[in-house]
């Protein structure tokens, strides 16, 4: 009888194409297993009435897939990492990073446009406030306003005109096969992507040693190296969603170090806080939480504070 494994994820066409990806990796290294995968509904695909930024994001796309791993319903999950919280179940581990895809924020315009060539009063679309935010800093004269859906759709809102421009990743879109559609591609270093952006996240009970065994098999040293660094940042700066912080933590292999870049906005697009900083690339945690550390000590919180009373006001465009 051919061993079965069973994959909880999202039920959107990317966490199935994401989820095949994994597979595929899996598949190079024991072609006997067979797996079934289990679409599972999340908080934040049945609540689609506000926008991603008005929610809680902590768990909003994982809680209830992990918690299919808790019960055994299934023997392990795929996410995105950027949807993970800091601190998952405790019976918990994510036993593998894959190699990472792009960590980039891009335009989509129908007229393949630059974000520098769009008229004055554009529409742009995101569900981020750190895209939303970055790009008022860029473009004051810009409206931005929240954008929901699929990929599919929300390229279709913008080749049909209902915004001037909407802002994805790159990952996704890679992973569609849709990157035919992008005008721009933003500088990570200048445009920061979220924290874990572009990186999967494979999660199983740490109890089963042979499952974690074999799932690290297809993880990648590297990415996990940048994910420890920018996830450690966020565990102790608590941004989630309603505030927004960029984070991206670069591997060198020329010097094993890590070029951490992390940037928080006001609520008005007028203020940042930044700083890059570099680490051993063997000590991970310890360099996210002294960028964290820097930002909180220069005014983080008081940024955050601001984010607080002007949430409301996003909600209504």
């Amino acid at each position: 009888m051919t061993p079965k494994l069973r994959i909880g994820t999202r039920g959107s066409k990317l966490a199935l194409a994401q989820t095949q990806i994994v597979i595929n990796s899996l598949c190079t290294q024991n072609k006997t297993f067979e797996y079934e995968i289990t679409p599972i509904k999340t908080r934040g695909d049945l609540d689609n009435s506000k926008p991603l930024f008005y929610l809680d994001k902590k768990g909003i796309f994982e809680k209830e897939v992990n918690e299919s791993v808790v019960k055994g319903d299934v023997d392990f999950a795929i996410h995105s990492v950027k949807d993970v919280p800091a601190t998952i179940h405790k019976d918990l581990v994510i036993a593998s990073i894959p190699q990472r895809d792009s960590v980039i924020d891009v335009l989509i315009s129908k007229s393949k446009k630059k974000l520098n060539e769009l008229p004055q009063g554009s529409i742009i679309g995101t569900s981020s406030l750190r895209r939303a935010i970055q790009i008022i800093s860029l473009r004051n004269d810009f409206k931005v306003i929240p954008l929901r859906g699929n990929i599919d759709s929300r390229i279709e809102k913008a080749l049909k005109g209902e915004y001037d421009a909407i802002i994805l990743a790159e990952a996704g879109l890679k992973r569609l096969g849709k990157e035919q559609y992008i005008s721009e591609r933003f500088d990570p270093k200048k445009f920061l992507p979220a924290a874990g952006q572009g990186a999967l996240a494979i999660v199983c009970k740490k109890t089963d040693k042979k499952l974690v065994k074999f799932l690290h098999k297809i993880e990648h040293t590297q990415s996990r190296i940048s994910i420890n660094a920018e996830r450690s940042f966020i565990s102790k700066i608590e941004g989630g969603c309603r505030f927004p912080i960029g984070a991206y933590a670069s591997f060198s292999s020329n010097n094993h170090k890590i070029n951490f870049y992390a940037k928080i906005f006001s609520s008005d697009g007028l203020e940042h806080i930044s700083i890059k900083k570099i680490g051993d690339y063997d000590k991970p945690e310890m360099l996210g939480n002294s960028v964290a550390s820097y930002l909180i000590e220069n005014g983080a919180l008081r940024l955050a504070k601001g984010w607080d009373k002007s949430l409301n006001e996003w909600n209504k465009k």
